[in-house]
């Protein structure tokens, strides 16, 4: 009987508790930026679900679906010229959300939290493309942000780019975007 006292205690003391955290897709907010030659172009997408889980004070996993349909632009107050950037952002040059409707950032693990901060691996999806990512991330109580740069060529997205276009001039849009998170899991 002693054996097997001393034999649960040694199991549930090695034993790492996860702690797996739904996000709060409403409260949840992802701003993207994306820059060219003559200025920028700035909106919101919204998160459609995910999951992150805790363990050991790191992120041990975690997948988040992010709904492309939803893409807006809040820099361009001409309704006519907002709907053209948004039409051309779900079109073949861009997103192709006719064909992806998601973009996908699954297996999230970071190293263990420094105070607040923590160095993030992830593998995100857009256009059926996978590429790993790696970011920081700020852990305030049940909210967790970052900003994510992401060089668009590595998902097929070369509309306007220097590095498969020449003589662009000032119709060049910069590779890389940032998407600014701020994830509220409950």
């Amino acid at each position: 009987m002693k054996f097997l006292t001393l034999l649960t205690a040694l199991l549930v003391s090695t034993t790492v508790w996860s702690q797996e955290f739904i996000a709060d897709a409403s409260s949840s907010t992802l701003k993207w930026n994306a820059k060219k030659v003559t200025g920028e172009h700035y909106g919101k997408v919204k998160l459609k679900e995910g999951k992150l889980v805790i363990r050991d004070n790191q992120i041990a996993g975690g997948n988040f679906v992010i709904d492309m349909e939803s893409i807006t632009c809040d820099d361009l107050e001409s309704p006519e010229w907002n709907k053209k950037l948004i039409d051309h952002l779900k079109s073949d040059d861009f997103f192709s959300v006719g064909t992806y409707r998601v973009a996908l950032l699954g297996n999230v693990k970071s190293d263990k939290f420094n105070g607040d901060k923590a160095k993030v691996t992830a593998d995100l999806t857009i256009k059926g493309i996978t590429k790993p990512i790696t970011f920081e991330v700020i852990k305030k109580g049940n909210v967790y942000t970052s900003t994510i740069t992401v060089d668009r060529t590595q998902y097929n997205i070369r509309y306007g780019s220097g590095k498969f276009f020449e003589g662009l001039g000032d119709k060049m849009i910069y590779d890389e975007f940032t998407i600014e998170v701020k994830l509220v899991v409950k």
